[in-house]
This record gives C-alpha cells, structure tokens and sequence, in this order.
C-alpha cells in the first residue's frame, strides 16, 4: 500500500510561482510513477504532467508545458511540481497519484494511488 501527501499549495498572484511537493510512504517509492492532477470548480480533473520512475521521462499538459516543471528525488521519497508564470485559470485541487508502471500516464485510470489534493489559488 502506498500513501501520497500533497503540500506546498496556496494563494498567490497572477505571474507567481508555487512549488507542490507529493511524499510517499508505504512501498518503495522508486518503483512507481507519479502523475499530477487538477480540479477546478465545476470542470473534470485533468492531467498536469508525469514523471517516469527513475525520473528520466517527463510529459507535461499542452496548458502547462514550459511553464511547470515536475521532478522527482527517490532519496526523500518525494515528487515536486515547481509551478511558474502562473495563470488565473491554474486555480484547482492538485492531486498527486501513483501507478507501477515504468512510464507515467496521463490517464486516470492507469493510477492506483491518490492523494488528498492540495489547492492553489491564483488571483489575477
């Protein structure tokens, strides 16, 4: 069993940078992807970006590439989204989820672990 906590959310201004940290307990974390997700008010949750078990593959949502920048560190058990040049429209839940396979998904369903979500707020 894995357990994923998400921090590092809150509110900040339209063109700032927030950095969300995803820490894993439970099985070894090296052994699973990680993807982030978001939800914003009234919409579905979509795919923000993902990163490969061994950190060496990283994909990214067309609204978000080149501006976040996902990473992971296997000692510290933990995945980063560093978050710049943030939009209005970025405001949402952030969840952290994890998968067994090699490389990360963009799909919901190819993930078994989730954690509680974080918000990020955006003000313009």
């Amino acid at each position: 069993q894995v357990q994923l906590v998400e921090s590092g959310g809150g509110l900040v201004q339209a063109g700032g940078s927030l950095r969300l940290s995803c820490a894993a307990s439970g099985r070894t974390f090296g052994s699973l992807s990680v993807g982030w997700f978001r939800q914003a008010p009234g919409k579905e949750r979509e795919f923000v970006a993902a990163i490969s078990w061994s950190g060496g593959g990283t994909y990214y949502s067309d609204s978000v590439k080149g501006r976040f920048t996902i990473s992971r560190d296997n000692a510290k058990n933990t995945v980063y989204l560093q978050m710049n040049s943030l939009k209005p429209e970025d405001t949402a839940v952030y969840y952290c989820a994890g998968t067994e396979r090699r490389y990360g998904s963009g799909y919901e369903s190819d993930y078994d672990y989730w954690g509680q979500g974080t918000q990020v707020t955006v003000s313009s």
